[in-house]
């Protein structure tokens, strides 16, 4: 069995101009993101450990910077765990490379040894003889590629290997979406590279398929690179088998990052005021917590709230929170319009629905049919409403 680790998108560096003062503690996330990948490859252990670009967020980085970052592929390398990466869009492979700039497996003290590779334009491929596997890593010089990165990849035809493992890092062709993407790949092209396994990078979440005989997955970000990514956070574990000519590929997730995300919606008639409101989410605090408050229902006339004065109040609490307000006013009874009027015409129907249930016994039905009224007439009467 071959054990590997895959990730990407680390983006260690990055410099969050949107975080203002959290913008140093996010890097702070990011790099112990990646020392605790790290700690998973040597807890397995792993057998090779695969970085599907965009390891670092540019390729200005300060040096001391960039030791720190050996300095966790040290010890790798110490462990006789192979490693193996690729440049991204971020950290491109252009004249002013950091991986020009800086040897990483010097810094990793990987020299002379295939412990730390780093694949370019030049070397798309290695061959790893200890673990009977040849990893390729088809990158270009420029951000933007100018053709697929698999139109020339068939491990049919590979130098011999048990195993036959890609790197690319950019997205699956979606209709619509990914046109404008600098490096773009479709299922297909996958499937006839006849790969056992493809490691990619550049969507922050993680999702895997198969392609013909090849798996594929997107390990996602090991800590959010932005506080909306809620599917970042991990890092993936591959076990690669053969037995009796059959080889499988079973992908497993493994949580680094720190950032968790929680969605709540709150029924405003619950809620009996924004001092309340503020005790209640309070009562969540949690620094690595990005909590999305949803307001939802049918807000009481004497319900007052201000939603920016509670994220203010509740800031220095959680790595972030937003409160949205979606509840709608309560409805006023008011004069019924003519009934030949749509607005007339609906209130009167709804109305003898629910006298008819309510005369019935179905309380329940009569409620959701008063609720369907209140948001009729907030509609029909040109009210905006946000369900």
């Amino acid at each position: 069995m071959l054990r590997v680790l895959h990730t990407a998108d680390v983006h260690l560096g990055a410099r969050h101009a949107d975080l203002g003062e959290q913008a140093a503690a996010q890097r702070e996330r990011q790099f112990a993101a990646f020392r605790a990948t790290v700690d998973v490859a040597l807890a397995e252990p792993v057998d090779l450990v695969l970085i599907a670009g965009d390891l670092f967020d540019s390729n200005t980085q300060p040096r001391r910077s960039v030791e720190r970052v050996a300095a966790e592929l040290r010890r790798l390398v110490e462990a006789r765990i192979r490693t193996v990466l690729i440049p991204g869009t971020h950290d491109v492979y252009d004249r002013a490379s950091i991986y020009r700039s800086y040897d990483l497996p010097a810094l990793a003290g990987a020299v002379g040894s295939d412990l730390l590779t780093v694949l370019t334009p030049d070397r798309t491929s290695v061959t790893l003889d200890s673990l009977d596997l040849v990893v390729h890593g088809p990158v270009f010089a420029t951000k933007r590629a100018p053709h697929s990165p698999l139109r020339d990849l068939d491990a049919a035809t590979a130098p011999g290997a048990t195993w036959q493992i890609g790197l690319v890092h950019g997205s699956i062709a979606i209709p619509g979406q990914t046109e404008g993407d600098e490096v773009v790949i479709t299922t297909d092209e996958i499937a006839a590279t006849h790969l056992d396994y493809l490691a990619l990078g550049h969507w922050h979440s993680t999702s895997r398929g198969r392609a013909g005989t090849t798996v594929y997955a997107y390990s996602g970000a090991p800590e959010p690179v932005a506080l909306d990514q809620d599917r970042a956070g991990k890092v993936l574990l591959v076990a690669l088998d053969e037995r009796n000519g059959r080889k499988t590929v079973e992908v497993t997730e493994r949580r680094v990052g720190q950032t968790r995300f929680e969605r709540l919606e709150l029924d405003t008639p619950t809620v009996p005021s924004q001092p309340a409101l503020i005790q209640l989410l309070a009562g969540r605090a949690d620094p690595d917590l990005v909590l999305d408050v949803k307001l939802i229902g049918v807000r009481p006339d004497a319900l007052d709230l201000h939603t920016d004065e509670v994220e203010t109040e509740l800031a220095g609490q959680f790595l972030r929170i937003r409160v949205r307000d979606r509840s709608v006013p309560a409805l006023s009874e008011g004069t019924i319009p003519p009934p030949d009027t749509i607005l007339g015409a609906f209130i009167r129907d709804v109305e003898a629905r629910v006298a008819e249930l309510e005369a019935a016994g179905d309380d329940a039905a009569a409620g959701e049919v008063r609720d369907a009224l209140r948001l009729g007439r907030l509609l029909l009467s040109g009210e905006e409403v946000t369900l």
